[in-house]
Parts: structure tokens; C-alpha cells; sequence
């Protein structure tokens, strides 16, 4: 397509259109994205509420999510089981802004909606250096008694919360990220 200029009457080219968006079935990465950060939703809620709003986590207790989170931090993650208020700031982050993101991202990840992007990196920095860093700085080479037990174990639970927001950073690296697979 060309256009002509008033200036001169001569034909320049027309700016490119705007590339479309893949459908969803075309783009297995963002459908896997949606089943992760859908999960994310139910253990923002399980598991980042309880210690954030003081919830004590105890085998005797009556709330069902913190009789979970007992039984998950007594064998694998005691620095979780007795949470410092630096870890109840984090675990609140999770359950009170990024837990809304995750439905926010899982909507538009669905109808992709390529403004995410932005939103994206931003929350992808902030879980991996703000969450893995000191949390995973802690478990590992922290006071003894906050250690875990079973990195091995830790690992599989909590790899996953650095590792998809990672991808997720490396998905959004470009602009309109829904007009391509990955």
C-alpha cells in the first residue's frame, strides 16, 4: 500500500500494519502460562494469606489452609512455619497485589492483550529479585534453624515461583508478544 504526500505529490510508502495476534490455540506457551498462574491464584490464597494476616500455623488449628501450611513447613521450610515480619511484607505482596495480577494476567495471557507486557516484566523483576533472592537466600545459607531440611523438597515447591515468572519475563521480551509463539 502507498500514500501520497501533499508536500511533493510523490507516493511514499504507508506505515506497516500492526501485526495480528495468534489465537490462543496457536500459542501453547501463554496456554501453559494460564494453567501455572491460575494454580498461583489458589496458593496466594492457601498458602501467602495465612502467615500475612497472623494466622498461626499449627497442627491443632481449626483453619484447614493453616493445618496445610503446617504440615508443608514443619518437614520442609521452618523459616515459613515461624514467618519474620520481612517474610509476612513478602508473603502479603503475594496474596494482596500479586494474587489480583494473576487474574489480570491470566485474562489477558486468554484474550492477548499485548499492553500486559509492561506489567508483566515489572512483576517478573519484582517476584525474582524481591521473593527468590531473600527468601531462597534465607533457606539455604541463613541462620540454621531457618534452613531447610530438604532443599531438594523446597525446590520442587518453591522453584516453580521464580522459575514460570522467569520464563514469563523471557516470553515478554519483546513487543506485542501475542503476535508471535514465543
Amino acid at each position: 500500500m502507498t500514500t501520497v504526500t501533499p508536500e511533493n505529490g510523490q507516493v511514499a510508502p504507508a506505515a506497516p500494519a500492526t501485526p495480528a495476534n495468534l489465537p490462543l490455540r496457536k500459542r501453547p506457551v501463554d496456554i501453559f502460562f494460564i494453567c501455572i498462574f491460575s494454580l498461583f491464584i489458589v496458593t496466594c490464597i492457601i498458602s501467602d494469606a495465612i502467615p500475612t494476616l497472623g494466622i498461626p500455623q499449627t497442627s491443632t488449628t481449626t483453619n484447614l489452609f493453616a493445618q496445610w501450611n503446617y504440615t508443608y513447613s514443619s518437614q520442609y521450610d521452618p523459616l515459613y512455619q515461624n514467618p519474620p515480619i520481612w517474610l509476612r511484607f513478602i508473603t502479603g505482596t503475594s496474596a494482596f497485589i500479586y494474587l489480583p495480577f494473576y487474574v489480570l494476567l491470566v485474562i489477558c495471557l486468554s484474550k492477548g492483550y499485548n499492553w500486559i507486557q509492561l506489567y508483566a516484566v515489572i512483576y517478573a523483576t519484582m517476584i525474582i529479585s524481591l521473593t527468590g533472592i531473600p527468601i531462597f537466600g534465607v533457606e539455604f545459607f541463613g541462620d540454621t534453624a531457618q534452613r531447610t531440611p530438604q532443599p531438594f523438597i523446597f525446590l520442587l515447591y518453591n522453584g516453580p515461583y521464580v522459575l514460570v515468572p522467569l520464563l514469563l519475563l523471557i516470553r515478554m521480551r519483546k513487543p506485542m508478544p501475542f503476535t508471535r509463539k514465543f
